[in-house]
């Protein structure tokens, strides 16, 4: 069987919700991140790319009508170069991935590019369309940002909660207190700024420019001075005696991820050698409001695939999307939490949610190169009860 390997990584800089991406289109975004992988492998024919598979969680604005392909097409590549977009929300990137990287095993594609986007700032209002030509009454406008919007009426009410009353539920079920949350969120902060100051990030993290003028070179939401005591001093979120606050969980951001993935056969033609090997891959659904939870099964799934167990991995990258949901996933792991998240995670870099998937699988190849350490895994839960996760083996 063919082997797929993560030749290269590459990203832009997370904004934050009306920050500096705000007048920056998500297609745009996408374009710039395309451009960069493609300069990380300056021997690479662009036209020897067989497939794009892009990642985009709401696709309701400018990211419409198959956001991957207007990439493609924005970025200069020849018009022969195919793309799809696919979405399994926050997980569509590295969901783009686990396509790609299925694609070359199976030998229909020796070369994929994958990656994703997201503008939660310029996500639109949308009204819903009537049965019947100019309604009488008032139509209101929903935002697209995030969460369920225009729901179903036979779903089940305890399905469709927010995300955050959901996360809420899952602190309760497993006593995870708020002091465990902000030190956690406080910690995100702290290794992030660390991972920057050290270096970490400058091959990972593409500049954004727009008329000629750098908009943004690195995450705007790190806090580097947060600490659990700053952070117990902000008001809950989504109930008045909760746990989770704008601190504890990640804030709606804007950006782009981009993953090349390629055979081993493919090294030569890419110009790089490969960084890791996809070992293992998995996917778990359970009820919707536990999606937090759902990473626990889509890991053990990927690691048992990969033929390892816990005791072989060194690395871990969980999304972050709020403390809580982490802390459940790495206590019912029963791994060293000094393993997770260790260059900070979605809580400090920010959750632009089509583009996240491809950050942690792109940062875990890092962390594994860095440390020489051979096994790592990468795992996103994903709104309405899914999950997905990775397992990479250094190519070192």
């Amino acid at each position: 069987m063919v082997a797929s390997f993560l030749y290269s990584a590459v990203r832009t800089p997370f904004g934050r919700y009306n920050g500096a991406f705000a007048e920056i289109r998500p297609d745009d975004l996408a374009a710039t991140v395309v451009s960069a992988a493609l300069e990380k492998s300056p021997s690479l024919d662009p036209a020897a790319i067989d497939d794009v598979v892009w990642g985009n969680a709401n696709g309701a604005g400018e990211d419409n009508r198959n956001v991957g392909r207007m990439a493609v097409l924005l970025a200069g590549l020849p018009t022969t170069v195919p793309a799809t977009t696919v979405n399994r929300l926050c997980g569509s990137s590295l969901d783009a991935a686990i396509i790609g990287s299925r694609a070359v095993e199976s030998g229909d594609a020796d070369i994929v590019l994958t990656g994703g986007v997201e503008s939660m700032t310029r996500a639109p209002w949308v009204l819903p369309k009537p049965s019947r030509a100019f309604p009488a009454g008032h139509v209101t406008a929903v935002s697209t940002t995030l969460g369920w919007r225009l729901v179903n009426e036979r779903m089940p009410k305890e399905w469709t909660v927010s995300l955050g009353e959901a996360n809420e539920q899952l602190g309760e079920r497993f006593a995870i207190s708020r002091e465990r949350q902000d030190e956690f969120a406080a910690r995100s902060h702290t290794l992030a700024n660390d991972a920057w100051d050290s270096g970490f990030y400058d091959d990972l993290v593409a500049p954004v420019s727009a008329h000629g003028e750098v908009l943004l070179s690195r995450d705007e939401g790190i806090r580097p001075g947060s600490t659990p005591q700053k952070l117990a001093a902000l008001k809950p979120s989504f109930r008045p005696d909760g746990a989770i606050t704008a601190g504890n969980a990640s804030p709606l951001s804007d950006g782009a991820s981009a993953v090349l993935i390629g055979s081993e056969e493919a090294s030569s033609r890419i110009g790089l050698a490969p960084l890791a090997r996809i070992a293992g891959r998995g996917v778990s659904a359970l009820e919707p409001q536990m999606f937090g939870f759902a990473p626990v099964e889509a890991a053990e799934r990927a690691l048992k695939r990969a033929g390892i167990s816990w005791s072989d991995v060194s690395a871990v990258e969980v999304n972050e999307a709020f403390a809580v949901q982490s802390l459940a996933c790495v206590d019912a792991w029963r791994i060293d939490p000094a393993t997770v998240n260790t260059k900070g995670g979605a809580i400090a870099l920010g959750h632009p949610l089509g583009a996240s998937g491809g950050r942690i699988l792109g940062t875990l190849a890092a962390r594994l190169r860095e440390s020489g350490e051979r096994w790592g895994l990468a795992a996103i839960c994903i709104g309405v009860g899914q999950a997905l996760a990775v397992v990479l083996e250094s190519a070192a």
